[in-house]
């Protein structure tokens, strides 16, 4: 059952990405233009949308992924490695406040 559900994630993907083009494509490039979908179709699109994304998370959850997100390249990891001089620097600070 893994093969149909990497099938079914795939199959998701690609369904998300097609209506992502066809949303980046029609959108008009100044607001004054005229919408070139309908609002009854704009609404199924965010609808099915939202069905994806729902059964993404469903497949997520049943196979034990956590939640990713996406992030940028240049973005700074939330998880770090602490210099050790840095763990000193805490001692010297405590040292300080007893002082005072």
């Amino acid at each position: 059952m893994v093969d149909g559900n990497t099938k079914e994630q795939e199959i998701l993907m690609v369904m998300r990405k097609v209506l992502a083009s066809i949303i980046k494509d029609t959108t008009p490039e100044f607001k004054t233009m005229k919408h070139p979908l309908s609002g009854s179709t704009i609404e199924d699109i965010r609808m099915c949308l939202t069905l994806i994304a729902a059964r993404e998370r469903e497949l997520a959850e049943a196979a034990n992924v956590t939640e990713s997100r996406p992030y940028y390249s240049d973005e700074k990891a939330k998880i770090g490695a602490v210099p050790v001089s840095d763990i000193g620097g805490l001692e010297k600070e405590k040292k300080t406040e007893n002082e005072q």
